[in-house]
């Protein structure tokens, strides 16, 4: 299937330029001088391709006010509502759009199951849509930060339920000689110490399930065993980092012990998202890397975080999850993946992780979205709808792409061409939340077009200006060089599971690119 994606001559150009020559990407990384300068000016080059923050729309109002504009609850937006709304047409008709049906899910080239899981549990950290009910779509219950709130809870209360308080150190328990969360429950009812938090959905799930599950942070952290593998990890790793600390600095009290040790945490995930996650979304040969020492604070970009609703819908990466998914060497229909809980214990961390690193992922893209999920994407783009997204081109010509005029610029697959056409008759009319899927996925990467240009804006925005990165922050009186040490030393999830595994454990494979996979 041939392309035919209209991405326009300058856009053509630096996508040829920073996916060939690697011999010169090579060797501008093996000079640090020349690597920094050329890392900077890359990131600078991709945050350039969007108007900074703050954004002058929110979704609050439709109109810029001093409220839009500072409420954090309410969502920021890259693009006002149109006026009038085009007619959408009936929800069901477009989501028949992602519907895998009875086919086999559609496998990304690069991607193993453990993308998925990190990309979810990730983003489930900042992108947080209103959890009350009813729901409002226009709100959110984010901390606008990467802060690792999966682990220790959205606020200081939940934060308090989930520390021992000794030693810097979070609660936990031990199954079959391996650490773990301790659990949220006994006989079906949460435990009083853990009353503050909360699991989605409950008051659905039997006693058995209730029993099973963890106490962390975030209210989805059980959700599913990617989730709950994410979480363990660095449950294990801060433990595992206070225990150094206190080594090193017997008279600290606990407090200092802790909030260094969140401190280093934080750090650990912002640099695994830029030199691992990005990494491997990017078709780039060069390799970005995490350099706290090249910003300054006076760039164009550094502004303080707010999530924009178009982020959150674009990270809704369902496709990417197979139908089937092999745990202990049994594919299982996805569905028999939730609620992991305490049961993962049963094999260890590693062979799970070792496990997710050897199967694909699923394709991000149209018509592969298990039926299972598929009352997810239809939520999206209702949501999408209620807080009045203007059109897919209109975005595309907020990220410096041309216009389409025709629906083969947007993928060469005539079953994709064909279905919009059929859905939307004209491509002015097609939606945000469809266009973004409904581009072919560039050589290289794993996402398409426009969703790509949108994550590195967002995902490179959001994580360097974390305030643990700026100039006077990010030194050793706020990690300690122990702390500084243990940032240097990890780049990916596979140093953090290769140091939280048992003893004498084998060697697991921990990565987000499948095996053999070759440039195209």
């Amino acid at each position: 299937m041939r392309s035919t994606i209209r991405d326009g001559r300058a856009n053509r150009l630096e996508f040829l330029a920073t996916t060939s020559l690697p011999w010169l990407w090579k060797a501008a990384q093996r000079q640090p001088h020349v690597e920094r300068l050329v890392n900077r000016a890359l990131i600078d080059r991709a945050l350039s391709k969007v108007p900074p923050r703050p954004h002058p729309w929110s979704t609050r109002t439709d109109y810029t006010c001093w409220a839009s504009l500072t409420d954090p609850t309410y969502d920021a937006r890259h693009l006002p509502p149109p006026e009038p709304m085009a007619p959408a047409p009936d929800v069901d008709d477009v989501l028949a759009l992602f519907d895998r049906g009875n086919a086999e899910t559609t496998v990304c080239p690069k991607s193993t199951l453990l993308f998925p899981y990190f990309a979810q549990w990730f983003t489930d950290g900042f992108l947080r849509s209103d959890r009350s009910e009813p729901r409002d779509p226009r709100r959110n219950e984010s901390n606008h930060e990467i802060d690792l709130m999966q682990l220790y809870g959205l606020t200081e209360a939940d934060t308090s339920a989930l520390r021992s308080f000794r030693d810097g150190r979070l609660k936990s328990q031990h199954l079959s000689g391996e650490e773990y969360p301790p659990y949220l429950c006994r006989d079906g009812v949460v435990k009083p110490e853990f009353s503050r938090l909360r699991v989605v959905r409950f008051n659905q799930l039997s006693d058995d399930v209730r029993n099973r599950l963890f106490a962390m942070g975030s209210d989805t952290s059980n959700f599913q065993l990617g989730f709950v593998l994410m979480n363990v990890l660095f449950l294990r790793e801060h433990n595992r980092v206070a225990g150094l600390l206190q080594s090193r600095y017997p008279s600290w009290s606990d407090d200092r012990l802790f909030e260094t040790t969140r401190n280093i945490l934080i750090a650990v995930l912002v640099k695994i998202v830029i030199e691992e996650y990005i990494n491997h979304i990017a078709p780039h040969r060069f390799q970005f890397r995490f350099d706290p020492s090249g910003l300054t604070g006076r760039e164009r970009w550094y502004r303080t975080n707010r999530m924009a609703v178009e982020f959150n819908l674009l990270y809704r990466w369902h496709s990417a999850v197979p139908s089937r998914i092999t745990v202990a060497g049994r594919p299982q229909p996805m569905l028999e993946t939730l609620w992991p809980g305490g049961r993962i214990a049963e094999r260890g961390l590693g062979p799970h992780f070792d496990e997710a690193s050897r199967q694909p992922a699923g394709r991000i893209g149209l018509f592969n979205t298990d039926r299972n999920l598929l009352e997810v994407e239809r939520q999206s783009i209702l949501q999408a709808r209620a807080v009045r997204l203007t059109s897919y081109n209109d975005y595309r010509a907020l990220c410096g792409f041309p216009r389409v005029t025709d629906f083969d610029q947007i993928s060469g697959d005539p079953r994709v061409q064909q279905a919009l056409s059929d859905v939307y008759s004209d491509v002015d009319r097609i939606e945000f939340y469809v266009g973004l899927f409904a581009e072919d996925r560039r050589p290289n990467s794993v996402l398409p077009s426009l969703i790509g240009r949108l994550v590195g804006v967002d995902a490179f925005s959001q994580a360097l200006t974390n305030p643990l990165l700026a100039p006077r922050v990010f030194t050793a009186e706020t990690f300690t060089q122990t702390g500084l040490d243990v940032i240097e030393e990890t780049t990916s999830l596979a140093d953090l599971v290769a140091r939280n595994v048992p003893a004498g454990s084998p060697s697991y494979t921990v990565t987000m690119r499948r095996a053999g996979w070759r440039r195209e």
